[in-house]
């Protein structure tokens, strides 16, 4: 088992979480926290690093429970944070007010169940196919905006401006009916998760992955086998380094074009031999 979650620039709190737990009850989580530019305001007193630990916390515990199906245990943990929004007067009717991704998987009853909300990765290897599952809801949302920031230098005020109308829009299509669903404030959007299953003695090996970590594949630096093998290995650091080192090469996002230069990457990775599945 190897998880790790690497901050996007050292100045700067993660909005990443990540947990796992082997077992009888194997489970594992990922949490990429939507934060957003600094200039743009949230109603929320803690922030997003607080919000991601809140609800992974959660989200854990009630995963325990074999007989809460995943989503139902995504549905209380983000109403429980949201009680506790509540205690500390935040404002939850604000459109900034702190969101995340969801990727989680348990296993139960001899089959891997996942579950993916927002645009982290999960990717297992089944048998030597690898399936993928990201939930890419939220691109067809401002699209044109994002096409507008991405012909824009990365890093300079033009793409920033650009970036804050592109944020500003996505946080207004949260949770919305012409939106994305996400995990915030309201505890239904787990139920228009992507949830399955596999049979656990299919499973040779699962990752979660958040945006960051996939643009290993996305800057075509391998494949999700490859990706795997890396995790897989002596050496599963070398994921964060190569995705930093390409990065750094294209600082203004003409190559790759992106909202951030770096991004928060993290991973969860189980083979399966060594939890017993």
């Amino acid at each position: 088992m190897f998880l790790h979650s690497r901050p996007g620039s050292p100045g700067k709190p993660n909005e990443d979480y990540v947990a796992a737990a082997a077992g009888t009850m194997t489970q594992a989580l990922l949490l990429d926290g939507a934060g957003g530019p600094a200039e743009l305001p949230t109603g929320c007193r803690h922030g997003t690093p607080w919000f991601v630990a809140q609800l992974g916390e959660a989200a854990m515990t009630h995963l325990r429970d074999p007989a809460v199906d995943v989503d139902l245990a995504l549905l209380r943990a983000i109403a429980s944070v949201t009680r506790t929004h509540r205690a500390y007067t935040c404002d939850l009717g604000h459109p900034g007010t702190p969101s995340s991704t969801t990727a989680l998987v348990r296993l139960r009853d001899g089959h891997v169940e996942y579950l993916v909300l927002g645009d982290s990765t999960f990717v297992a290897d089944l048998d030597g196919q690898i399936v993928t599952v990201t939930d890419r809801r939220i691109e067809a949302v401002g699209h044109d905006l994002w096409q507008r920031m991405a012909s824009l230098p990365t890093g300079t005020p033009a793409h920033q401006a650009a970036r804050i109308e592109f944020v500003e829009h996505q946080r207004r299509m949260r949770n919305h009916p012409r939106g994305y669903p996400i995990a915030s404030v309201h505890e239904q959007a787990a139920r228009h998760a992507l949830t399955g299953s596999h049979p656990a003695g299919q499973v040779r090996r699962l990752a979660l992955l958040s945006d960051g970590a996939t643009r290993f594949v996305e800057f075509g630096l391998g494949t999700f086998a490859d990706l795997l093998d890396v995790l897989g290995s002596r050496t599963p650091w070398r994921l964060f380094d190569e995705i930093r080192a390409a990065e750094t090469s294209d600082p203004e996002g003409e190559r790759w074009p992106r909202a951030k230069r770096h991004d928060d990457i993290s991973v969860v990775f189980l083979p399966g031999g060594e939890i017993g599945w």
